[in-house]
This record gives C-alpha cells, sequence and structure tokens, in this order.
C-alpha cells in the first residue's frame, strides 16, 4: 500500500519531466528496454506522446502510461510502468483503463508485453492477439532523430 495517509492521485498530463519518466522507468524495470541513455530520444518520446497517464504518490511518480492513438480506431500503449514499491495494487490496471478511456472505449487498445509482465495481462484481462507481427528497427536509435 502506499505509505500511510498517502493515496494514489491519477491524472492525464500535457507534459511530462523527462527525468521523473526516466526514473520512473527505471524503478519499474521498464529501462531495460528503452533507450534510457539517450535523453534526446527520451525527450521526445514524451513530447510526441498522444496520452500520458500518471500515477502519483505524495507527488512522486510512481506510474506512467505512454500511448499513441488516434482517438478512433486504435491504441497503442507503448509503456506501461510501475515503480516496483508500488506493484501488486492495481495501479498498472488503472493506468490501462484511464488510458482507454481518454483514447475513446470504442477504441483497440493494443500493447506488447514485457518478457516479465506476460503473466500480468490476461490475469487484468487483456487478450492475447494471435496475428501481432513486428519489424524491427533497421538502424540504432539515433538521437539526432
Amino acid at each position: 500500500m502506499p505509505p500511510e495517509g498517502l493515496s494514489i492521485d491519477y491524472a492525464r498530463e500535457e507534459s511530462l519531466d523527462v527525468d521523473e519518466f526516466i526514473d520512473v522507468l527505471r524503478r519499474s524495470t521498464l529501462a531495460e528496454r528503452r533507450p534510457v541513455h539517450d535523453r534526446t530520444i527520451m525527450e521526445q518520446m514524451v513530447r510526441q506522446a498522444d496520452l500520458l497517464i500518471t500515477a502519483r504518490c505524495g507527488g512522486l511518480l510512481v506510474g506512467v502510461s505512454r500511448a499513441l492513438t488516434d482517438f478512433c480506431f486504435c491504441t497503442y500503449l507503448s509503456c506501461l510502468a510501475v515503480d516496483q514499491k508500488f506493484q501488486r495494487r492495481g495501479i498498472g490496471r488503472e493506468l490501462i483503463r484511464r488510458t482507454h478511456d481518454a483514447a475513446g472505449p470504442h477504441t483497440t487498445l493494443i500493447l506488447i508485453a514485457a518478457p516479465k509482465a506476460m503473466s500480468y495481462y490476461p490475469h487484468i484481462g487483456l487478450q492475447p492477439h494471435p496475428s501481432c507481427w513486428t519489424v524491427p528497427p533497421r538502424t540504432a536509435p539515433s538521437s539526432g532523430t
């Protein structure tokens, strides 16, 4: 649970400090699969997101959902991170729900699970999709793009 007397506050934020974003990714282990070493790319990821839904405890960012959406057909939830100390409290589920609501519940929400989270998503009601395909990057990320 959150520390005594503190609750989790959720919000849709129009902008987010990149250092806060990187910090919560590190505290969630999602940093293992994101270019947190390249500040320019991380700034672009935050700035160009269509939706940023946050979870804060006493002002500290403890969870974030970063999504790209057209607000009418599909929503790609690219980053879902919850501080390991705050996991198993429903924060991830609530971030997903709020992201889907903000994008439009008529959209299909798409998420590619991190290997460590494969068993989590069916537990909260997400359905596996047998025909998802990806094209890997052709080059290493460049902060000049």
